[in-house]
């Protein structure tokens, strides 16, 4: 059982909680395995970051570099160019040993990358293993991904090596060396919005491009260069905008001569636009031409001791926070507090909340951002002025008042740490409270206004956590438009209404679609999300009381080894491989979920539902109610032979709660297609859901 709340008082260089969309981005420094920091143009801290490594887990710097020098002695290879490497690894002479990890970056960290390329930036330095003839045999080798897709092509390939020759296996730096490779040669095939996940067609081949007319359009990841990975539909389509001409980056790797690489601007039609010519002129260089690409090689053939290399480069390390930074601006700002200690006094209060949460200086600062009202509300140095901080340290008391409360209002909605699986939907419930200047009072009142204001509130807070992609990219962009609509018409009640409609125009739209009703039927028990998808569906349910996620019919006789010890009269197994595998796939799936209360949960253990409902709602009047309310059919299985037909009736039932209880307050239909590659912010979170 998974027990809930009860009352109570980067983006890049770090691993964010795997359950976490949000964790307000970016507040790392650059790391060379997670992706190369762009932030500013490089002409602040965020720009200085980018030229510092600071060693991190899974990443091979100058620094860790130092280190396996000397316990190793590894050698430092000649630098060589990006095109001489994935030459090497289209001949198979660049390869990865079976040690490593399989491809997981996303595709805007594949463009952020790109981006730094194009600015000149480091990309950080490689670890290599030179690998002789009579090593080959004895251990496993793959190849480099070019054309990945979430659908069926997640794995790397096996490579037959010869054991007359000799190669090199990248022990670090897989992750940037893959991108390179599907960007300059390969696709990259995404699922598109709101798209089935069990769909090949939802999966279109994507390619690396760049827009030679122009820089980026303001966004919030900091980018210069304006990269997008399109379909040739989207290309097909962009053929009439003028303000566009999308170059395909796999012709900057193809052009291997200069006489090659000035031929194309013109075949593009830009042949006297400069700006152009230079873009390509630069990308040209960089791949070609600049040795940027470092590696450190080990030459001993003992296995043991690469494996050891392998795990000292890959282990921890720390990362220094790009709000720490920022931190030490407001600290030495602020004139009667010290912000330092303000801001670490507020985190442990919110985190001591109900349950217990684990909201980390980052989303603090981000929300003091917000509740202060500063115009612009990333992590920039810019916005860390002294004017910003003055405003911030007055307002501080109110902005911490507003947190806390906000912060219970979650908790009596049932979340905690481990079902809030986006921490920044607390800001604008935080900027609700300051707006309306809302005490701790408003938690328990009884008043109808109050209770169904209280109830929308609840409402739109857990549906913005079961939509996947809400509390994602574009973060910035969607709190400033929630924070306008709420102070525009959030004087008196939660504007619900206007909320989602602003969110449907900002492509973050709630609307229930198919897709979304069988991604929501897919969730799992003890899910960071099932939670907030029972909390919603079974809204009679007080989340201010301890409930419980509980299995209808029960885990126990649901469990394969004693499924396939059940024997029939005649000896033979009841249940065939293909008949356990169905029901234990299904078990923990949300058609057999339901939310109690804690005692009657325990009380239930792994009683028969038939049984333990006529026991504890003997009445028939009761036990219609209890049915109705938790969307069970009438009929409730006794055994395994009747969990199949249960589960196939709760799920149908299921389908028409979720159409109910989840639909939206507005009628903006959801985008159907992929985001327009004008809305940067959009596009790079499109495909970063995860498949």
């Amino acid at each position: 059982m998974r027990t809930h709340s009860e009352p109570g008082a980067s983006m890049y260089g770090t691993h964010p909680s795997p359950r976490r969309c949000d964790r307000v981005p970016p507040a790392c420094a650059h790391s060379s395995e997670h992706a190369p920091s762009s932030r500013e143009g490089g002409t602040d801290l965020g720009g200085m970051l980018t030229r510092r490594p600071v060693g991190a887990g899974g990443d091979f710097t100058p620094e860790s570099s130092v280190l396996v020098d000397r316990v190793f002695n590894v050698g430092h290879k000649e630098p060589m160019t990006i095109a001489t490497a994935l030459k090497l690894i289209q001949k198979n002479e660049l390869i990865l040993p079976a040690i490593q990890r399989e491809y997981v970056w996303k595709p805007s960290q594949v463009i952020k990358l790109f981006d730094s390329v194009l600015r000149g930036y480091p990309v950080g330095s490689f670890l290599s293993w030179k690998v002789l003839p009579e090593t080959v045999s004895k251990f496993k080798f793959y190849g480099f991904m070019k054309d990945y897709s979430g659908f069926d092509k997640k794995h790397n390939p096996v490579v037959d090596i010869p054991t007359d020759r000799e190669v090199i296996a990248a022990l670090d730096g897989q992750q940037r060396l893959t991108s390179l490779n599907i960007g300059l040669r390969g696709t990259y095939a995404y699922r598109n919005p709101r798209a089935w996940a069990n769909k090949a067609w939802s999966y279109p081949e994507r390619r690396l491009y760049l827009n030679l007319l122009g820089e980026a359009p303001e966004n919030e990841a900091g980018l210069k260069y304006h990269l997008a990975f399109l379909t040739g539909e989207q290309i097909e389509q962009a053929a009439q905008d003028e303000s566009k001409r999308w170059l395909l980056v796999a012709d900057i790797f193809d052009a291997a001569d200069p006489a090659a690489m000035m031929q194309l601007p013109a075949k593009y039609g830009v042949g006297n636009d400069a700006t152009a010519v230079q873009i390509v002129g630069k990308l040209w260089q960089e791949v070609h031409h600049n040795q940027s690409l470092h590696f450190y090689e080990e030459n001993d053939q003992d296995i043991e001791r690469v494996l050891d290399i392998f795990v000292r480069v890959n282990s921890g390390g720390t990362v220094l926070s790009y709000s720490d930074l920022l931190m030490s601006i407001a600290t030495a700002q602020w004139k009667d507090k010290d912000a330092r200690a303000a801001v670490h006094e507020l985190v442990d209060a919110l985190n001591t909340t109900g349950q217990g949460f684990d909201f980390s200086q980052d989303t603090v600062l981000k929300s003091g951002l917000v509740l202060a009202d500063v115009g612009d509300v990333g992590f920039k140095v810019k916005n860390f002025t002294t004017a910003n901080m003055a405003i911030l340290e007055a307002k501080w008391d109110d902005i911490s008042t507003s947190l806390r409360i906000a912060a219970e209002l979650l908790s009596d909605f049932g979340l905690s740490d481990g079902t809030l699986t986006a921490d920044s939907v607390l800001i604008p419930v935080a900027y609700y409270v300051h707006r309306r200047g809302l005490t701790p009072t408003y938690r328990v009142s009884d008043k109808k206004e109050d209770r169904e204001d209280r109830a929308a509130l609840r409402s739109w807070v857990l549906r913005s956590l079961i939509v996947r992609g809400v509390w994602g990219s574009g973060l910035d962009t969607l709190l400033r438009d929630l924070r306008e609509v709420i102070r525009q018409e959030g004087a008196t009640r939660f504007p619900i209404e206007a909320i989602e409609r602003t969110m449907a125009l900002r492509g973050k739209s709630l609307e229930v679609t198919d897709a979304l009703i069988e991604d929501i039927l897919g969730l799992a028990y003890g899910g960071g999300r099932t939670w907030a998808v029972l909390a919603t569906l079974f809204d009679h349910v007080d989340t201010r009381m301890q409930y419980h996620e509980d299995h209808v019919f029960p885990r126990s006789q649901l469990d394969a080894r004693a499924l396939k010890a059940v024997r029939g009269a005649d000896g033979v197994r009841a249940y065939s491989d293909a008949l356990i595998d169905e029901l234990v796939g299904k078990r923990d799936l949300l058609p057999n979920l339901e939310l109690l209360p804690g005692p009657e949960n325990i009380g239930k253990s792994d009683a028969a539902p038939d049984v333990w409902i006529a026991d504890h709602y003997p009445g028939i009047d009761e036990r219609a109610a209890f049915t109705k309310a938790n969307a069970l059919p009438a009929v409730l299985p006794h055994t395994v032979d009747d969990f199949l037909a249960f589960y196939e009736a709760r799920r149908d039932l299921l389908v028409d709660r979720i159409k109910d209880k989840l639909k939206t307050s507005t009628h903006i239909a959801p985008a159907a297609t992929a985001a327009p590659a004008t809305d940067i912010d959009a596009q790079l979170g499109e495909g970063d859901l995860d498949d």
